[in-house]
This record gives structure tokens, sequence and C-alpha cells, in this order.
């Protein structure tokens, strides 16, 4: 089949194939240009650092930052730990409490329970169909010892996207520090820390066609001027905040990575919709009121398509098309357990609907041919499955 390479992958939320233009960027720092940014006595470790500068200045474009608000980290996973440990501790004094939501990515969830089993206290807020927090429960929740709100940007599962700027205007009303988890928006929807009243902010390569390995959290320096206890301790780098040789051939391949996805995004918005779209309709076409959507039908990431099929167990759907199409029954840092998704249940639609959704991330490279293609094999493939089970 012409323009098809199977498995066809639509598994873009869990990471994202290495754009070729970021990969030749990274190259020479891999071998002729190998020094350590920290070294600055000699070229090789000048040469090193003016990349990771320049980096961290296409970054902050991206997001609206000063390059020096960029702070380097492994990935999304430690800039989470980062920011709710780093405030945590640094703010003690001011107060203990935090405020989340309940489908909030585990890299947060688990951090706030570990912060609960050291005497911290923490507000975890529901959520409405759509995966929305309510603003009137989040400002009822603060009291005089919150010190940080943490509610993310865009959701790994169903892709809906929090009001964000309403929700930093409210924390910062308040004196609170706001931060977001956007992993899965920053180069996909437009991010600005300024204008959305973003204090905090945590982010990753691999979710951009850049390199696995690297991350980035961004920490506001003024008005408010946001201060981080370190989680790791060593030389000092990244202003303290966070110790360790620097990543840098994955440091200059997220800075090329979030600028050509700033550069590209306006057309790959274009054709994720159209490309949802149609694949939306066809499913419910083909498998009438069967088929429902999971998450906001508008506020939502547009390369995200995560869809209820009614009846059909998507643990045993996926494994039929797994030579054909790449998709996943829920987020990756979580696919080990057998318990439905947190964020499904979170909805209110219960177990049934939690074990019978399929999420579809969809990705730069993929093509017209191959979402045609995937529109008339999974309903094929559902009504096969219902045949054996007859």
């Amino acid at each position: 089949m012409p323009n098809i390479k199977f498995p066809i992958y639509l598994d873009n939320h869990a990471t994202t194939p290495l754009d070729p233009r970021v990969l030749e960027e990274m190259m020479p720092y891999f071998t002729s240009d190998f020094g350590n940014a920290a070294s600055m006595d000699h070229v090789y470790g000048a040469k090193a650092s003016e990349a990771v500068e320049r980096a961290r200045e296409r970054i902050g474009r991206t997001i609206n930052a000063r390059p020096e608000e960029i702070v380097f980290t492994s990935g999304a996973t430690e800039s989470d730990n980062l920011a709710l440990l780093g405030i945590s501790r640094q703010y003690a004094d001011e107060g203990d409490h935090i405020i989340t939501c309940v489908t909030e990515h585990t890299a947060i969830l688990d951090t706030c329970k570990y912060l609960e089993r050291a005497g911290k206290k923490v507000t975890y807020l529901p959520v409405d169909q759509f995966g929305l927090i309510d603003t009137e429960e989040l400002e009822a929740a603060i009291t005089d010892k919150t010190i940080l709100i943490s509610i993310m940007t865009a959701n790994n599962e169903i892709g809906t996207v929090a009001p964000v700027k309403e929700i930093g205007k409210i924390a910062h009303e308040h004196n609170i520090i706001f931060h977001t988890d956007a992993a899965q928006a920053v180069g996909h929807i437009p991010i600005d820390v300024e204008e959305m009243n973003i204090d905090l902010m945590s982010f990753s390569a691999h979710k951009v066609n850049g390199p696995k390995g690297i991350g980035a959290i961004y920490v506001r320096r003024r008005n408010p001027k946001v201060k981080l206890s370190p989680i790791i301790f060593g030389g000092g780098h990244e202003r303290g905040m966070r110790s360790g040789t620097l990543n840098v051939p994955g440091i200059v391949g997220f800075g090329k990575g979030l600028e050509i996805a700033r550069r590209e995004m306006e057309k790959d918005r274009m054709k994720f919709t159209k490309w949802t779209k149609q694949m939306f309709e066809s499913f419910k076409k083909q498998l009438s009121d069967r088929v429902q959507l999971n998450g906001h039908p508008s506020k939502r990431l547009p390369h995200n398509l995560n869809v209820f099929f009614e009846g059909v167990e998507s643990k045993a759907l996926i494994p039929l098309v797994r030579n054909e199409v790449a998709i996943s029954a829920g987020s990756a840092c979580t696919s080990d357990l057998v318990e439905p998704s947190h964020v499904l249940m979170s909805l209110g639609f219960g177990e049934s609907r939690a074990h019978s959704s399929v999420r579809f991330g969809l990705g730069r490279f993929n093509t017209d041919e191959e979402i045609l293609y995937v529109i008339g094999k999974m309903p094929r493939a559902i009504k096969a499955l219902e045949s054996v089970n007859a």
C-alpha cells in the first residue's frame, strides 16, 4: 500500500519520532563538539556552552520567557518533582498546602502523595465529565497556608485543555505560585507564560519530535520571582536549581525541536483537526451511537482523539491491530497497570467506559493515507472481535 509503513504510529502522546532536522543539528555535539558546557577554560567547553545558551533562547522564545528562566532537567517528570518538592521546601515557613487535580499526570499525583506522607496537605480537585476543574471550587479550596496550585495545561489521555490563564489569575490574586505540567501542550498549542500567568512550567523534548532524556522547567524570575530548593545536589549547575553535567546534544535537539514546532504549529493544527474530525465522524458512521468522545469537544489538543467504543475491551482490541496500528489504552507511564485509567474514571462514567476507550495520538509524520487506513481498520477489527465473542 503506497505511503504506508506498518505499523502506523498513532501514539504520539507517549513519545514522538525524532525529526531528522533535529538529529542533524544534534550530531556534531556527539562527535566533534563534545565538550562539557561547564568547562570554560578551552574552546570545547565554550562551544558547548554557546550551543546550550542558543537552545535556551529558542525555547524561551517559544513560550515568551527569558532565556535565564529556562532550567534544564531530564524531562517533565523530573521538572514536576522539582516544582512540587522545591516549592514545598523553599516556602515551608509560609505554608504547607498544595492544590492540584485528580486527573494530573502520575508525576504530580505520586509526588503529592509523598508530600502528604511528609506532613503536607494536598487538595485534589474533581473534574466534570469533560475533564475540566471548576474554578470556583479552586478558589474555595484556597487557604492562608496554600503555597502552590498545580494544574496541567492539557491532559495526556483525553486532550482536554485547562483554562490556564484564569487559574493563574486566581493564583496571583491570592499571592500563590502557579505551576502547570505542559508536557503535552508546549509546541502543540500557543503557550505564553506571561499572558497565561504561569510561574512554573514543566515540559519535555520528546513530546515535540525532539530527543528523549531532556526537559526543562520554566522558573519565573520577576513579578513574582520564584525560588526553588534543589532536589539534586552537586556542582551547582543551572543557577543551583539542578546540578549535573548538561546533556548538550539533547539540549541542542530540544531547542531545534521547539523552533520547528513554533514555526509549523498552525499548519500541524489544521492537519490534525481535520484528521481527528474525519476519524471520529467515520467511526460514528460505521459503529453508530456506540462511539463517544472522551474529553472536551472543543477545548482540546488538536492531535488527540480519545474514543469510547461501547462494549469493546480496549485491551482485547489493541493486540488485534498491533501489527498495523500502534495506539494506546491510556498513559504510557501507567500502561503496566491493570487498573482502569484514573483519568477516565475521574470523568464519572465508570469502569466499563474506562476499559473500552482508545487513545489516538496523531503526529507530524502521519499521512492522509495512514488516517484513511485506520478509519477502515478499526471498525473492521471491532466487528471481528465481536463476532469471535458472540
